[in-house]
């Protein structure tokens, strides 16, 4: 499906978002960082846990509200939450005020709205896309992100030290922006959309009823494998902003990447980041909707399967090395996995989601990012517990149970539609 066939919100969407994301890409890779010289390894890891707790509770309203009060409204909400929240992380990061903390609370609220954000505009694209074509589309706004984690961190790498504040303000302002542009150029999709006031309902009613339609969600068993499959698979790549910056500006010191002759190219830790996630940004931005369009092919099973195979390949490749020849392929093996199931995914839950939960539905699937980035902080105070390589191990191994529980899911699915079969005939 080309892009100038598509519905007219997706492409508002798809510019707006990619201006966002390369400005939110130039500084967010470096922030673990920035708390962690802050605050120290333990603590840091600590308060990102406790930041992502924030998120969860985020993501379970922003499913909720998504189906009730619309798409559009929750992405625009959203948009403008995490504007004003970047202007004041900006501001506490400025030669006016110097405060980590605001900044990690800013930090918080900014993960907050962007988990509002996600499920609706997951649900959007199921809104307006048939089956036949969502994988595809998905796979577009997935290059659209690695194309900013392309030019993102290679920005970053120029601007970031010296300029953290003003980017920071610049995120702001962009985000702020794109709520405008979606107030305005963009329409409501939810196919029950409507919003009724009712000032006698009690605060706590609506909590109530959304634990009850999430108790429908948890009774799909095959669904929640699904999801604690991807919260353990999750410990791989949430490393990639978290444990993998700390351990190569760690490990990597001043080392030659390229030479010309009588010139060389040598980078730091925090540059050695920098190129690796460009790398990675890079072969998603190239080989996302090619890959996608091969793997449908195959078995879906054997497709999730091996991409936790090679996340535990990858991770343990990682912490093997300190050469920086050895990180990018480490990193190449690691964006292979990633790439297997990057159109997939949200394939499959649209496939399996009734159209009058949608939001709900790609809201819980989020939580294997949510909760899967509430777990993934405690890797950066394990590295002082019992070092880098046995944190690597121990990540790669709970990789591996990513792929045990994906082979136990699709078994269920399989048994399941065999005996539906079955009953059908015997009809």
């Amino acid at each position: 499906m080309r892009i100038r066939d598509w519905d007219s919100n997706l492409k508002v969407r798809l510019f707006g978002e990619a201006l966002m994301n390369i400005t939110f890409w130039m500084f967010f890779p470096f922030l673990t960082i920035y708390f962690a010289d802050e605050f120290g390894k333990s603590l840091a890891g600590l308060l990102l846990i406790l930041s992502q707790v924030l998120s969860v509770f985020a993501n379970l309203i922003g499913g909720y509200c998504a189906d009730r009060y619309g798409r559009k409204r929750m992405m625009v909400l959203s948009a403008f939450g995490q504007g004003v929240c970047f202007m004041l992380f900006g501001l506490a990061d400025s030669p006016w005020l110097q405060s980590p903390w605001i900044g990690f609370l800013c930090f918080s609220f900014v993960g907050f709205f962007g988990s509002i954000y996600w499920p609706a505009s997951q649900a959007m694209v199921a809104d307006v896309v048939d089956e036949e074509n969502r994988s595809s589309v998905f796979a577009v706004f997935y290059t659209s992100i690695n194309i900013a984690v392309v030019i993102g961190p290679l920005l970053g790498a120029i601007f970031y030290v010296n300029h953290r504040s003003q980017l920071l303000l610049i995120a702001g302002i962009i985000c702020v922006g794109l709520a405008a542009v979606l107030q305005k150029w963009t329409r409501e999709t939810a196919p029950t959309y409507e919003h009724k006031v009712n000032t006698t309902t009690k605060w706590y009613s609506f909590v109530g009823n959304q634990l009850r339609d999430y108790k429908i969600i948890v009774k799909d068993r095959t669904f929640l494998l699904f999801i604690v499959a991807g919260i353990l698979s999750a410990q791989t790549f949430m490393q990639l902003d978290l444990l993998i910056p700390v351990y190569t500006k760690e490990v990597v010191h001043n080392q030659t990447l390229l030479t010309l002759g009588s010139w060389s190219l040598t980078v730091s830790g925090e540059q050695a980041f920098g190129f690796i996630l460009a790398e990675n940004g890079l072969l998603v931005a190239l080989l996302t909707v090619a890959i996608t369009k091969w793997v449908i092919g195959f078995k879906e099973r054997n497709v999730f399967i091996v991409s936790s195979l090679l996340y535990a390949i990858a991770i343990i490749g990682f912490g093997q090395t300190e050469w920086i020849w050895g990180l990018v392929l480490a990193m190449a093996i690691f964006t292979l996995g990633e790439l297997l199931v990057a159109g997939l995914q949200q394939s499959f839950i649209s496939k399996i989601a009734p159209d009058h939960m949608r939001g709900q539905y790609f809201a819980a699937a989020s939580l294997r990012y949510t909760i899967g980035r509430t777990i993934a902080p405690i890797s950066i105070p394990l590295t002082v517990w019992i070092g880098y390589e046995w944190t690597f191990f121990t990540i790669a191994i709970l990789a591996i149970g990513s792929a045990a529980i994906y082979w136990i899911m699709f078994s269920r699915m399989d048994h399941k539609q065999q005996t539906l079969t079955d009953v059908k005939d015997l009809a």
